[in-house]
């Protein structure tokens, strides 16, 4: 009897040519993977401009000791128009706090995506008014992706703590307040060498938010919300895609120097290697406001982020990439 003709014969040559295709596949994706990110930064997004004095001045290194209470680190892609009233609220609730308790001393990192308009214009003249070292611009050459300018913010940063939030405004930004609280139960402030990572969460929203969508939005988003449970982060975590997020000076260390995905879904990245290093995660409602002007297209940015959710479990699990170490070698300059 020919094989051919022979149904165990056939599902045998079938199961051997699936799993011939699969160690083709990832023999393929380990040989053009690296196994740690290729964090590029060009040598002119490794200083700032001081407004004042004209002059430029290098940023410091996450890898130095903090030097101040708090880092924000504000991602912004053609943001003239939504960016002032975010930091508006952000800078008056900062330096009121500063001006009642005299140790806390804080910094805004502004980190212009390669932005085409007069993103780092607006930035700059907050930056004049209230000094360079209490807010600076970090323009990056060419646009990497609102992972990638968090990234940049982040390695850039002095803070014991640091926050990475839209440049918006959609989220109250005195909500940092019950962030902290949370903060201070995972590790003591000046605790900055243990990692810890506190979220906003607009979960408790989403009735609310259901009630003034489309049906096919909402279908969208109970998928995205699926997928990012079957392929990346658990735990009870219910919004990964909030941009409100505080972190050790520890965690951003070790997080942003693994971190591969640059675009909208770093988010679940950054919290997938959180729970596969057992950093601790905390959930914490916050006040927020859908506001005009998102970047974000439903169709096609939600079929990227499906991709790079499938990208992230499928090069992790086959050990394309790396979740166990992380170095400042592959850190590469132009």
């Amino acid at each position: 009897m020919s094989c051919w003709t022979d149904p165990q014969c056939l599902l045998f040559m079938g199961s051997a040519m699936l799993a011939a295709c699969a160690i083709a596949i990832w023999i393929a994706v380990k040989a053009v993977t690296t196994p740690l990110p290729q964090i590029v930064r060009y040598e002119d997004e490794k200083y700032y401009t001081d407004p004042v004095s004209k002059s430029k001045q290098p940023f410091p290194s996450i890898n130095d000791s903090p030097r101040i209470a708090l880092s924000v680190i504000v991602p912004a892609y053609e943001e003239e128009q939504r960016l002032p009233k975010m930091l508006d609220e952000a800078l008056e609730y900062l330096e009121n706090r500063s001006q009642k308790d005299k140790t806390f001393q804080y910094e805004v990192i502004v980190v212009s995506d390669g932005s085409k308009d007069s993103t780092v214009q607006v930035a700059l003249a907050y930056s004049k008014k209230y000094t360079s070292d209490k807010v600076r611009v970090l323009n990056l050459i060419k646009n990497r992706g609102k992972g990638g300018a968090v990234r940049m913010g982040m390695l850039s940063a002095r803070g014991r703590q640091l926050l990475f939030a839209d440049a918006d405004g959609a989220t109250q930004f005195s909500d940092l307040e019950k962030l902290e609280v949370e903060m201070r139960k995972l590790t003591p402030p000046d605790e900055w060498e243990n990692p810890a990572i506190v979220i906003g969460s607009r979960a408790h929203l989403e009735e609310e938010a259901i009630a003034s969508r489309s049906l096919f939005r909402t279908i969208l988003m109970h998928g995205f919300h699926f997928l990012v449970w079957l392929f990346a982060v658990r735990g009870g975590i219910r919004d990964t895609q909030c941009g409100f997020k505080l972190l050790t000076r520890s965690a951003a260390h070790h997080l942003f120097n693994l971190l591969h995905v640059e675009r909208w879904a770093f988010d679940v990245e950054l919290l997938f290697l959180a729970q596969s290093l057992k950093i601790p995660i905390e959930e914490v409602s916050v006040n927020w406001t859908e506001i005009e002007g998102s970047k974000i297209t439903p169709v096609w940015t939600w079929l990227q982020m499906g991709c790079d959710l499938f990208l992230i479990w499928f090069r992790y699990t086959i050990g394309a990439w790396d979740i166990t170490r992380f170095g400042s070698k592959n850190k590469k300059s132009k």
